[in-house]
Parts: structure tokens; C-alpha cells; sequence
């Protein structure tokens, strides 16, 4: 029995070169019954992350030896995990670049611990979805029966969390499958940028809603012809994104 229980304990590996913030999160996330795991530099954090693949990790964008965004697209290219970037400057480009690379969320220093426990929260919720196929979702839209979504061109296999375009298949990060699913789910459906932070990233989402239109513009690069006129992901100007009924 203790063994089983062991295995379900989630493992996240904090990744930072300053001891007071590895402190500080490593007691309160076990508090939240997480393992944690730490490094304080980029090339520790790669080897440690190929060898334990944990969970989550919580990466720091200034390391030695390797900084942030390189450790976090080498994890990228091996481990479909989600990735959570810390980083001591509120400087946008150092954001949408630790998107660009795949990371799936980025909280700024100073934060909140309570904050940051949300957040990690949500990004493992969200590979639960995928993973248990018996996991019951709250979300009305979520609570639909059918296993695939078409619309056009587009189709999403929710039990192989595969999505095809033109009968092609597209390689999506978990979070981009979300946010097509969400916008498939309602073909036609105007969504905007703060209801997909809420719905898709799994909570009230504080500060920059350019996070939605990273992720948006990655899908694009994948499922459209020509990202200069898309026909599948639409555009609303001012007001948000809906996938084309057709």
C-alpha cells in the first residue's frame, strides 16, 4: 500500500541558482505532498531532468552554465513535461521567448508562493486529462461524449490526443491540443483571450494575456497553409480567436 501511494506522489524539479527561492519552494510544495528534486544549473538541470523525469519543472531563465530557455528546449525535444519558467525580469521578450521554446507557463520574481502552488497545480491537472482517460471533467464543453471533433479540415482525436489537418498529422505540446480543443469544441464561437487563461490554463490568470497569442500563433505556424491569412484559427479583432465553421 505504501509503495502505491509513493507512486502517485508527483516529482518537480526546481531548477534556481539562488538558495533562499530552492528554500522557500521546496517547503511549500512539499507541503502540498509534492517530491521535489533541485539543480542550480542549466547542464544539472538537463541530465537531472532526462534521468528522473519528474512531473513538472520549475525553471529558473538566469542559470550558470546553461541558461533557462536552453535547458528548457533541450527538455522539450525529449520529455513532453510541462514547464513552468521563472524569471527575475518583467521583461516581455524573455517571456514569449520561454514560450516560443515550448514552455507552457512563466511567473515573474517576486511572486506569490500561493500563486505559484495554483499554477503548478493546473499544469499537472491538465496532463491528468490527458492521461486518465476515466478523469470526469467539470466543463460543460468537456462533457461531451464524442471522442473526435471536426470541423473543416480540422480533426481532434481526444482519446490519442492526435490532431490531424487535411488527414495530416500535427504534432501539438498539450497546451496547444487544449486550446484547439477548446475553440473546436464551439466552431464559429468568438473566445476571448481572458477566457481561454481561465479555462484552458486552469485558473485566474494574473498580468500578460500575450501568453494566449504565443500559443495561438505557434498552432497557426502548424495547421495553417498560410499564417498570414489562416482559414482554420481565426482572428477577432479586439476581441478574441474562434476556429472557422465549415
Amino acid at each position: 500500500m505504501e509503495e502505491s501511494l509513493e507512486k502517485d506522489v508527483k516529482t518537480i524539479l526546481i531548477v534556481d541558482d539562488e538558495q533562499p527561492i530552492i528554500d522557500v519552494l521546496v517547503y511549500n510544495l512539499k507541503k502540498e505532498g509534492y517530491r521535489t528534486i533541485e539543480a542550480t544549473d542549466g547542464i544539472t538541470a538537463v541530465n537531472m531532468a532526462l534521468e528522473e523525469r519528474p512531473n513538472l519543472i520549475l525553471l529558473d531563465i538566469m542559470l550558470p552554465k546553461l541558461d533557462g530557455l536552453s535547458v528548457c528546449k533541450r527538455v522539450k525535444n525529449s520529455l513532453n513535461i510541462p514547464i513552468i519558467m521563472l524569471t527575475a525580469k518583467d521583461n516581455e521578450i524573455d517571456k514569449i521567448l520561454g514560450l516560443e521554446l515550448g514552455a507552457d507557463d512563466y511567473i515573474t520574481k517576486p511572486f506569490s508562493v500561493r500563486e505559484l502552488v495554483a499554477r503548478v497545480k493546473a499544469n499537472l491537472r491538465k496532463v491528468e486529462v490527458v492521461a486518465n482517460p476515466q478523469y470526469i471533467p467539470e466543463s460543460p464543453i468537456e462533457k461531451k461524449k464524442e471522442n473526435k471533433i471536426k470541423v473543416g479540415d480540422l480533426e481532434l482525436d481526444l482519446d490519442k490526443f492526435e490532431v490531424k489537418v487535411r488527414g495530416e498529422v500535427i504534432d501539438l505540446t498539450l497546451r496547444e491540443f487544449e486550446v484547439l480543443k477548446f475553440l473546436a469544441s464551439e466552431p464559429g464561437q468568438v473566445v476571448t483571450r481572458e477566457v481561454l487563461l481561465e479555462k484552458v490554463w486552469g485558473y485566474e490568470y494574473y498580468g500578460d494575456i500575450r501568453t494566449v497569442d504565443v500559443t495561438v500563433r505557434r498552432i497557426r505556424e502548424k495547421i495553417e497553409k498560410d499564417t498570414s491569412a489562416p482559414k482554420i484559427l481565426i482572428t477577432k479583432r479586439g476581441v478574441g480567436y474562434y476556429i472557422a465553421s465549415r
